[in-house]
């Protein structure tokens, strides 16, 4: 896709459907002139508004209002916008309909005549990019910010169109142009050996933006989970309740429930917002011994979510006996890296039991499973079922525990593993609903404690994600080869690579091929 400058482009910048008003975005050199020609104002012309300004006009159904069969087709309003200061950085003009399918077609074939063009998907933005109103990766934090499904994905990508992670990866660039520079000076003095790059300030530099780089690329976990639906995996042993809980977070029958083993073969995904976060619940198959072939493809599948997932929920069945829980509850525990995933094991089926047996099933457990990292949390438990003898479950509760094991912050440089709440411990009924408000709490201050600093970037695109990581290789390379007494012409040649790597994501470096793949994505009208 390539951008024709000279071209004047239009189009709908509002969704086609009943409503009130539809927008159609004109720009380029001569928009102006054919908003005059379409739109015909009562006093002066579009032509000679100034910008920032907006005018009142008719639009008729030919351009020739003396025609015996020309009629008004809308009265309209016309946003003027001059360049350089428009969005897309040259004269547009925005023309405010009513929403008619009609009137639109009607207005778009009028400015067709007058020499507009269709314009491209996301071509305002290209253009915007080519003129320099924005970056490559602020122009792609558009789309993100159009596609974004909840609070927090908005704010992440928000923040990147205002230039929160431009100015980042600009810093760092501009650090190492200047440590090249002097490096390849070095190479015009080399009969002197004159040292114009201080070896000291440049491995102290290659280690903060190494650092600083992996930061950004160990982001892109969270950053992705949240753009797309933190994904969720709730595994369990087979008739443990995985499909039941599944459609109570969800509120609808989503998931087939059945009283046989193995009813769920494959995963099952849907997502659901709690409290401006998307979530990505999986519900997998059930764990057990099985020959059946079909089924045995399925529990691999949940091993692979459960390693895919930022959130685990452990499905227990708390009327079945301890010994095959536990063999349970420790297959998926070997398969939870604590460094980045959270485990929140699920005691079901309290609706059945009575309470003392309850709470000699958790005290049983709690006792034999012996893990350092499991908290219980049962701080509401009595509020549930109104029990007599509260003090029987406070005894349970571990003094740490605030009823938000599982949401509590911590140090970005803590393992999980080390943490006191790395494994939670939530007793619910999933056919009756008890605890799935609790549980969705849960849920929700996980994120909310990973998102509590404004300040943190969160990497979400998959292309700067690869280019970091290049450019990491590539700086690695030089902190090596220096530590080897790599040659400065070479080390310098590994700079340039990481500095070509950054520079791509914010478009200093960038391709027609690259440009018409991001921007071919975008919709009509942005």
């Amino acid at each position: 896709m390539y951008i024709r400058n000279e071209d004047t482009i239009c189009a709908p910048a509002t969704v086609p459907g009943t409503g009130a008003i539809s927008v159609i975005r004109i720009s380029g050199s001569d928009a102006l002139r054919i908003a005059d020609k379409v739109v015909c104002c009562r006093k002066g012309s579009i032509c000679e508004s100034k910008g920032y300004t907006s005018r009142f006009g008719v639009i008729y159904t030919s351009d020739d209002p003396d025609n015996p069969e020309c009629a008004v087709l809308d009265e309209v309003i016309v946003s003027i916008f001059r360049a350089p200061h428009s969005y897309t950085g040259e004269d547009s003009a925005e023309i405010s309909c009513h929403a008619s399918s009609y009137i639109v077609a009607s207005v778009m074939e009028r400015l067709y005549k007058e020499g507009a063009r269709a314009a491209e998907p996301g071509e305002f933005t290209k253009r915007a990019f080519l003129n320099g109103k924005l970056d490559l990766a602020q122009a792609e934090a558009v789309a993100d910010v159009i596609a974004s499904q909840n609070a927090a994905a908005h704010r992440i990508a928000f923040k990147q169109m205002k230039g929160g992670f431009s100015s980042e990866l600009r810093s760092m660039r501009s650090e190492l142009l200047e440590l090249v520079s002097l490096m390849e000076l070095e190479l015009d003095f080399s009969e002197e050996e004159v040292e114009f790059a201080d070896r000291s300030r440049l491995d102290m530099l290659l280690s903060d933006v190494i650092s600083h780089i992996s930061r950004l690329i160990d982001s892109f976990r969270l950053g992705n989970a949240i753009k797309n639906g933190v994904p969720v995996a709730i595994a369990g042993a087979t008739n443990t309740g995985k499909s039941t809980l599944l459609n109570a977070l969800l509120g609808e029958e989503r998931a087939i429930v059945s009283d046989i083993h193995g009813t769920t073969r494959d995963t099952i995904e849907e997502t659901f917002n709690i409290d401006g976060t998307l979530f990505r619940f999986i519900d997998t198959a059930g764990l057990r011994e099985t020959s059946e072939t079909v089924e045995q493809i399925g529990i691999e599948r949940t091993f692979k979510k459960i390693s895919e997932a930022s959130i685990v929920l452990g499905m227990i069945d708390i009327t079945r006996d301890l010994e095959s829980t536990l063999e349970t509850v420790h297959e998926i525990i070997e398969k939870v890296d604590f460094d980045t995933q959270k485990l929140l094991i699920l005691l079901n089926k309290i609706d059945i039991l009575e309470h003392n047996k309850i709470v000699n099933f958790i005290n049983s457990f709690v006792l034999s499973l012996n893990d350092k990292r499991l908290t219980t949390n049962l701080s509401n438990y009595h509020e549930w079922h109104k029990l007599e003898d509260r003090n029987e479950v406070y005894n349970l509760i571990d003094s740490t525990s605030s009823g938000e094991s599982i949401g509590r912050s911590r140090p970005s440089d803590t393992k999980a593993a080390d943490s006191e709440d790395a494994i939670a411990l939530l007793p619910l009924s999933a056919k009756n609903g008890t605890g799935i408000t609790e549980l969705r709490k849960l849920l929700a201050s996980t994120q909310r404690d990973l998102l509590a600093d404004s300040d943190t970037t969160l990497v979400t695109n998959q292309r700067h994600i690869q280019a970091l990581t290049d450019a990491r290789t590539s700086l690695l390379r030089v902190r090596d080869g220096l530590a080897a007494g790599l040659p400065t012409d070479l080390a310098a040649q590994d700079i340039r690579e990481a500095i070509y790597h950054i520079g791509s994501i914010v478009g200093e470096i960038s391709t027609d091929e690259v440009l018409g793949n991001i921007f071919r994505n975008f919709c009509i009208g942005k």
